[in-house]
């Protein structure tokens, strides 16, 4: 007699791999006569309907990750794999689809000669998705998904504001279906007014559609409060991993730290020192050791010679830093 399916749920499935995994991603460009890095042995992974912030000042290699993971740049070291296996540059179509980018500059991410209706009817049409009196409802769908009348169907980008066109770049990029979507410092040419009902739409779009978002910034409000998890980036590196909470409360690689006291307050504490000194060093000439060491006030002589792993915070699963003081850092966050 077979068991009560209810008392007996049988074997225990085996855990599902990541959306999409980065390993150990590296580029380099060629400068002259030397290699800029743009990232160095880069790794993450991201979960089917999380919302993960990558953060990191300008130059940090962020939008080169970007690039790698939708297939816009090709990495010269490392693998990138979607639900376990891994991509090729050259994609399928069912790799194409499934992950999208949402870039900065809505001004310049949209065809000028192209009506809104064109660009999804083509979109729809080519990918096999939407066909005859389907795909005026798919469009119209779409439209009216990222918060547009219909009549914006009608209309060519140059007719719409900025946060308009973004919304019809994000509706392009719905369009074939994404299981993961990357937003590339998608409000940073929007005017604050518009910036914050923009976050709304890609909460609204991860609750409703149940896609992944990455989401590029440098405005540290906007990841804390639109993400669950935070990756910060220095000089093509991620330094620093974890929840939105733990990120924000008590951050445990100095870089990450420099970055919440650099962010604007109502009440800034006038008297505390900046805890970073400096420039950014050249990703041309990369610092020996800990390449943060350069503008560290915690740095030791370790620092300068070893360059620590992004290893795990002791106490803290899923918390990762790459800091030999990652663990004292409890302390003096």
């Amino acid at each position: 007699m077979s068991a009560d399916p209810l008392l007996d749920p049988g074997p225990v499935a085996a855990t599902e791999p990541p959306l999409l995994e980065v390993d150990a991603v590296s580029v380099r460009f060629r400068v002259s006569d030397a290699y800029l890095i743009a990232l160095e042995s880069v790794s993450l992974a991201l979960s089917q309907g999380e919302t993960v912030g990558l953060v990191g000042e300008s130059g940090c290699g962020k939008t080169t990750l970007a690039r790698c993971i939708v297939g816009l740049q090709r990495p010269d070291e490392g693998v990138i794999r979607l639900d376990g296996a891994a991509l090729r540059q050259r994609r399928s179509a069912a790799e194409r689809r499934a992950v999208q980018i949402v870039f900065q500059d809505p001004f310049s991410s949209l065809n000028p000669r192209l009506s809104v209706r064109r660009v999804l009817r083509e979109l729809l049409t080519v990918h096999g998705l939407a066909s005859g009196a389907a795909l005026e409802a798919r469009c119209r769908g779409l439209i009216e998904l990222v918060g547009l009348p219909p009549s914006t169907l009608d209309g060519y980008p140059g007719g719409f504001s900025g946060g308009q066109r973004q919304r019809i770049a994000i509706a392009r990029a719905l369009a074939v279906e994404p299981r993961l979507l990357i937003a590339d410092e998608p409000t940073s040419a929007l005017d604050v007014s518009v910036q914050a009902a923009m976050l709304d739409l890609f909460a609204e779009i991860r609750s409703r559609l149940g896609v992944c978002v990455l989401f590029i910034s440098h405005n540290l409000a906007a990841v804390r409060h639109l993400c669950e998890r935070v990756l910060v980036m220095y000089l093509g590196e991620v330094v620093e991993s974890g929840t939105r909470e733990a990120i924000f409360s008590g951050p445990r690689h100095p870089y990450t730290r420099a970055l919440l006291a650099a962010a604007p307050r109502i009440r800034p504490h006038l008297d505390a020192p900046l805890p970073l000194r400096g420039e950014a060093p050249s990703a041309i000439h990369r610092p020996a050791g800990c390449t943060f060491h350069l503008r560290c006030v915690r740095a030791e002589a370790i620092c300068e010679v070893e360059a620590p792993r992004l290893e795990p915070v002791a106490g803290q699963p899923g918390r990762l830093a790459a800091c030999h003081f990652r663990d004292e850092a409890a302390a003096t966050a």
